[in-house]
């Protein structure tokens, strides 16, 4: 639901460099929760994101698209065990009727609205939301030490020093997002921003309850491994931690907080192999690696 505010004068409208707004923020704009629309920033599958003006702030917008590019078995992994509002609308979603298709957008867009609350709640680095309404998530807009956009880590390069320094904040901040009861689902230098006092998270409509979805352990596992390869390309010597299976067995042990201090080493059980385990990780490994290179091809 939209939050009503006082609609006043408008004249941020009319300064210069202002562009003409897109259908899709005219109703934010005749609310009064923007004033004017300054850029376009970025334009991906998921959505498009605009540095708008409100008031003496400027702060972006994410109008997200329609879902329709999105793999079938993406979307089932990611929404397992998503809560919905009624029995109707959940078989409407599970048919994948009109109203059930318009429902399991609402429910993907809200997952990153929740998420974004729930871990900025909970101190993880992820940019402030201020509103969200019609299919536009109106947020803080991260910035770098010039007061620009900031920009992705993979469109940064970094020293072996600065490397070791970002990858261990990003580890804290996986492990504090697990504290909360949240799994990203999709983190790599494509979607964190470089900003002036740190790195940020952001794009999270994928994110995952981590008690509540069977695919957890290998999401977490992914993403930390996504850091890992990142940043060992500029410190080799991140490339054998195991951060990612430490993380993980403290939060199934139950003793995993926001205070723990991580080895980055962790000890296998020995046991039988579970072959048919190992070609399902097998195979969603080759997925994953097809889905990071069309991101890079997209990204250029």
């Amino acid at each position: 639901m939209c939050d009503s505010l006082h609609v006043g004068e408008r004249s941020a409208q009319r300064r210069i460099g202002a562009m003409k707004p897109p259908k899709r923020l005219q109703p934010l704009i005749d609310e009064g929760l923007i004033d004017s629309v300054v850029r376009q920033l970025m334009s991906g599958k998921e959505a498009m994101v605009f540095v708008v003006r409100c008031g003496d702030d400027t702060r972006c917008a994410k109008v997200y698209k329609d879902a329709t590019e999105r793999s079938f078995r993406q979307a089932v992994d990611y929404t397992e065990n998503r809560k919905v509002k009624n029995t109707r609308q959940a078989r409407a979603m599970a048919k994948g009727t009109r109203f059930g298709r318009e429902a399991t957008e609402a429910a993907w867009q809200s997952a990153e609205v929740d998420a974004l609350y729930r871990l900025a709640a909970a101190g993880v680095r992820v940019p402030k939301p201020y509103n969200f309404c019609d299919g536009v998530l109106l947020m803080e807009l991260v910035t770098d030490a010039e007061g620009a956009a900031a920009p992705r880590l993979n469109d940064v390069a970094f020293t072996a020093d600065e490397a070791r320094a970002h990858h261990a904040t990003l580890v804290v901040e996986v492990l504090r997002m697990l504290c909360a009861g949240v799994v990203h689902g999709d983190l790599s230098e494509f979607n964190i921003l470089l900003a002036a006092d740190g790195p940020v998270i952001i794009d999270l409509p994928q994110a995952i309850d981590a008690a509540g979805n069977n695919h957890a352990q290998r999401m977490l596992l992914r993403d930390v491994d996504n850091l890992r390869d990142f940043f060992g390309r500029f410190a080799p010597e991140l490339l054998p931690t195991e951060y990612g299976p430490e993380i993980w067995d403290l939060y199934v042990r139950g003793v995993l907080n926001p205070e723990v201090v991580l080895t980055g080493r962790f000890a296998r059980p020995q046991g039988p192999v579970d072959v048919g385990n190992v070609m399902r990780e097998i195979d969603d490994t080759r997925e994953e690696e097809a889905a990071r290179l069309m991101r890079m091809a997209t990204t250029r």
